[in-house]
């Protein structure tokens, strides 16, 4: 059992890190409530076990001081709705008087947010004081924000140490996303299948490099694909390529090739003269793009291509879409590449699926409970299947 779940909270004031950086529209409303219906298991259980909860998280990107547009207070009311109606208490800043006294007066059951962490331009820089005044708020601290593992933020990275080792842990979310992650990285069963997308291939050098050490398949699609083509030789037309990325992509391939793992590039793309959904559409293969014309998506061979890959893997990691899925006669690659995923799960395989756009597609395409595991971290996951350390997990694991 894990350390969270065979703590008992009674009476004990607990300091949460969740991350609570959804999108607003216009009139401050909730248009993505995923990351917050991600932290709910964590919060009931230290309100179960008659618990105090105090949560302290970011909203977007304040430019050193409070911004109103950047508050948490709109949150309140739908928080309060997912905890079943809770009462929840707000404090006009995360740290000072008001966040002191009312943390002080807290009885159990009760659920204080805090005021945006950003507010203080101390917490994107790690400041250690800063850390400090935060920790004085509660007698433990949880830290269920894998979003922003990769952050060595005050909240996440420095905070810990004022906690001693039995005070200091992950959350249940926090928990799921590192067991997933290590299930795929340490403990895959093969063949692993690691389905990489999305515009460039700068942004995922990294994790391809660390891939082919654990990969037997590696599928190439989205934008980044044509960088490839080219550095094959192929014609690419208009298509978006990363000239600064050709010697890269040509090592990449014949590292994998060297290193016995079958990288798939797409044989065939739909292809449109502009950037547009209603612009003229044709395929084409993706090696033979005419002038004029780009590749917005993998084409009928490549889906069938890349789907039969996908349906033998045991293990699939999923970072990044096939096309422009956001257009809808773009999306049918990242359709089709979210419905082999599926039902390689139904048969068995473990998935994870992780990275805004990757997460967005399955849950607008209605696959996000047919595969094992949705991650809430985008940058965190990319960074942890780069084999980097993230602060955020190495403070809470440091004894």
């Amino acid at each position: 059992m894990s350390k969270f779940s065979s703590s008992n909270f009674k009476d004990q004031k607990v300091l949460i890190r969740v991350d609570f950086n959804v999108p607003l529209n216009s009139k401050f409303e909730i248009t993505d409530d995923t990351r917050m219906r991600a932290a709910i298991p964590t919060i009931k259980k230290i309100l179960n076990d008659g618990g105090m909860v105090i949560l302290m998280s970011h909203l977007g990107r304040p430019k050193g001081g409070p911004e109103e547009k950047y508050s948490l207070r709109p949150l309140i009311k739908h928080l309060s709705e997912l905890l079943g109606g809770v009462t929840v208490l707000f404090a006009n800043d995360c740290i000072g008087e008001q966040a002191y006294t009312t943390a002080g007066m807290m009885r159990p059951g009760e659920v204080l947010l805090l005021e945006n962490l950003r507010f203080h331009p101390e917490e994107e820089k790690g400041d250690e004081d800063f850390a400090r005044k935060l920790a004085r708020l509660a007698d433990v601290y949880v830290n269920d924000a894998f979003g922003t593992a990769h952050r060595a933020h005050a909240s996440t990275a420095v905070i810990a140490k004022f906690f001693p080792v039995e005070k200091r842990m992950f959350g249940l979310l926090m928990e799921s996303e590192v067991k997933s992650a290590e299930k795929v990285l340490h403990q895959s069963q093969r063949p692993f299948t690691a389905i990489i997308g999305g515009a460039k291939v700068s942004d995922k050098i990294l994790i391809i490099e660390n891939l082919l050490k654990k990969a037997t398949d590696i599928i190439i699609g989205g934008g980044m694909a044509y960088t490839f083509m080219k550095a094959q030789g192929g014609k690419i037309g208009n298509s978006l390529c990363e000239e600064d990325r050709l010697d890269i992509a040509r090592d990449l391939l014949k590292r994998a090739e060297e290193q016995g793992v079958c990288i798939h590039l797409p044989s065939d793309s739909i292809i449109a003269d502009k950037f547009d959904n209603n612009a003229n559409i044709s395929t084409a293969p993706s090696n033979d793009i005419p002038d004029g014309w780009l590749g917005l998506d993998i084409g009928e061979n490549a889906r069938s291509q890349f789907a039969n890959v996908i349906k033998r893997s045991k293990t699939i990691l999923w970072n990044g879409p096939m096309g422009v899925f956001e257009m809808n006669n773009f999306q049918l690659g990242t359709k089709a590449v979210a419905e082999a995923v599926a039902e390689a799960t139904q048969n068995g395989a473990f998935s994870l699926v992780g990275g805004g756009d990757s997460v967005a597609a399955v849950n607008q395409f209605g696959f996000a409970d047919k595969v094992s595991y949705v991650s809430t971290g985008g940058g965190a996951m990319l960074e942890y299947f780069e084999g980097k350390t993230l602060p955020g997990i190495a403070a809470v694991s440091a004894l």
